[in-house]
């Protein structure tokens, strides 16, 4: 039977150092606070946003939710961002996605003022992810990266098998999984025989955004896996890898409890990022930071 890389200790790891970061920051003045937008319409959205919000009560940091309608005007919804990118009381800033189909994601995106976008969605942050300069990344490209390192599994000359090529999680990881100098083959909705690329891999991530896309008789048992897959089903949360593959695995992250609970870890670990940047580039040099 594979092991299961449950992140609970990790991400509470994570969480008692941000909890402390949090608290120098307020010795100093600063009372970290993290804006999270969600437009309604999507459920899972809704169930992260307000999971966010018990953390962030947990960590002592200031969360304030912005609900807007599902029909919110694409206008509205940029003057929202606006005034939270002016606001010098609110440092980090996360749009919940999806947003509905009459929104331009990308102009959307690109409003939020790079040095608050903790969760890496701007081109400005995309761009760091690429070139390698300082920035704030996407939170679950980046979760899936720490969780194998915290679990020491080495990730240099390693063959990685990528299975998703989204603009969330999939192309952001195949940057920070090149610049840690893993052997790459990305895998999407065009690729065939899926399970002979699987065979070849060292370590599997699955992205791509499919519940159960990977079953137990395609994996090996040399073979690790790192489920970032978050999916509805009719039974619950599902991720992109059947659970039964564990057993066939040597090691495999479950779905819920493995990469979703670092990455909500490390969106407050980008706010107090957030905070030093905006303090270094002097965005709202005119208050006290």
């Amino acid at each position: 039977m594979g092991k299961s890389l449950n992140t609970k200790q990790f991400a509470a790891a994570l969480q008692e150092a941000v909890k402390l970061d949090a608290e120098d920051w307020k010795k100093q003045g600063v009372r970290p606070a993290l804006a999270v937008i969600l437009v309604k319409g999507d459920p899972a959205s809704e169930y992260y946003a307000n999971s966010k919000m018990k953390l962030a009560q947990k960590l002592g940091i200031e969360y304030r939710l912005i609900i807007l309608e599902a029909d919110v005007a694409e206008d509205r919804l940029l003057a929202e961002i606006n005034r939270l990118n002016e606001d010098p009381d609110t440092h980090g800033i996360m749009l919940e996605l999806p947003l509905p189909k009459h929104l331009n994601v990308a102009a959307v995106s690109d409003a939020l003022l790079p040095v608050k976008d903790v969760d890496g969605i701007c081109s400005a942050n995309k761009w760091a992810v690429y070139t390698g300069e300082p920035g704030l990344y996407p939170a679950t490209p980046e979760s899936c990266i720490r969780i194998l390192k915290y679990f020491g599994y080495e990730l240099q000359g390693k063959h990685v098998v990528l299975i998703g090529r989204g603009e969330t999680v999939g192309r952001p990881l195949m940057q920070l999984l090149l610049r840690e100098n893993a052997t790459l083959t990305v895998c999407h909705s065009h690729t065939q025989q899926l399970t002979r690329h699987i065979a070849q891999a060292d370590i599997l991530i699955a992205a791509a955004g499919k519940a159960n896309l990977v079953t137990a008789d395609m994996v090996h048992p040399r073979l690790v896996i790192i489920d970032a897959g978050i999916n509805e089903t009719e039974t619950g949360i599902a991720g992109d890898v059947s659970p039964d593959a564990m057993d066939a695995a040597q090691a495999m992250t479950p779905v819920p409890g493995g990469v979703g609970t670092v990455t909500t870890t490390l969106l407050f670990e980008h706010l107090l990022k957030a905070v030093k940047l905006q303090k270094e580039s002097g965005v709202h040099a005119d208050v006290r930071l």
